[in-house]
């Protein structure tokens, strides 16, 4: 088939690859218009927009989805599916029947369980075994197109969001292409199911704020869903200071409470210690926790989160 990829950050840039390298014909891409990046605030275009340029792919980046002179340009391409990873817009009705075959997202959940921005952070938070990817037909509500197909990914006790997004980008490719392969031999998709519906938004900074009378598990669970963003953060001696890293221990100590040895910090959460591994105070460059802690001077009744 005659295939549009719409994708935008870095974890889409493998199915944009493994659409190249099936037999499907990627005849262009569409991505977010270029955005400030850096200290510099410098326009930059997305690394699907990059990697598009790079196999010398036609790529559009309307400012919205619903621009005329785009509308025109994918009704001229005439795609007979359009594959979308994380494009990050939404698509109006009649962008969506442009396609023959309409468009067959790839979502990072089996859904129905996560629909929304940040799938795989929520799942981590809320301790679940496992994650996975979903194919499924694009609909005007949220994720909630009928289904092509799954894989699944188990959580291990120290997966960060960024470790299963990486993972999920590489066996959600092999799948889209399969979904693609069924698209174009006649397979329909199934409705989803009404029962499990959970909801994924986006996790802000203040989201990321750790509560040090919550049991270290949860913490520990905030701090890998947080990883790499927004980053897991609490305060210390009033300035941000940065969680990447922890693990939960047995033991006791007040909420925040700071416990300072001589290879090793932890700090009493709700339920338990959290051995903090690498951590950034404001200001310095991340690093080993114990050695942010020898400049401490006294440790006396030091605590996070004051």
């Amino acid at each position: 088939m005659r295939v549009v990829f719409c994708g935008t950050p870095e974890v889409a840039v493998p199915a944009l690859d493994a659409l190249v390298a099936s037999d499907h014909e990627v005849v262009a891409v569409v991505t977010r218009p270029d955005a400030p990046s850096g200290r510099g605030k410098r326009l930059t275009a997305s690394p699907v927009a990059l990697r598009a340029e790079e196999l010398e792919i036609e790529v559009l980046k309307p400012q919205r989805p619903r621009d005329e002179d785009f509308v025109a340009r994918l009704t001229e391409i005439a795609p007979d599916c359009c594959p979308v990873v994380a494009y990050g817009a939404l698509l109006p009705q009649r962008v969506l029947d442009i396609p023959r075959h309409g468009f067959v997202n790839l979502h990072f959940s089996v859904l129905p369980r996560w629909r929304g921005a940040a799938p795989v952070q929520h799942a981590v938070l809320a301790g679940d075994p496992e994650t996975g990817a979903t194919t499924f037909r694009l609909v005007l509500e949220l994720d909630a197109g009928p289904v092509y197909g799954v894989v699944t990914e188990p959580i291990g006790p120290a997966d960060t969001s960024g470790d299963l997004l990486t993972r999920l980008a590489y066996s959600g490719s092999a799948l889209l292409v399969e979904t693609l392969d069924a698209v174009e031999a006649g397979v329909e998709p199934v409705v989803q199911p009404d029962e499990g519906v959970t909801l994924a938004p986006k996790i802000s900074v203040d989201d990321a704020k750790v509560d040090w009378t919550r049991p270290g598990v949860e913490i520990d669970r905030l701090v890998r869903g947080c990883s790499p963003a927004p980053g897991a953060w609490t305060t210390f001696r009033g300035e941000r200071f940065k969680i990447a890293s922890a693990t939960p221990v047995e033991g006791q100590a007040a909420p925040g409470g700071l416990v300072v040895g001589r290879r090793e910090v932890t700090v009493g959460t709700g339920e338990g210690l959290l051995l903090l591994g690498q951590v950034q105070a404001q200001g310095k460059k991340p690093m080993a926790a114990a050695d942010w802690a020898r400049g401490l001077g006294s440790t006396d009744a030091l605590r996070l989160g004051d």
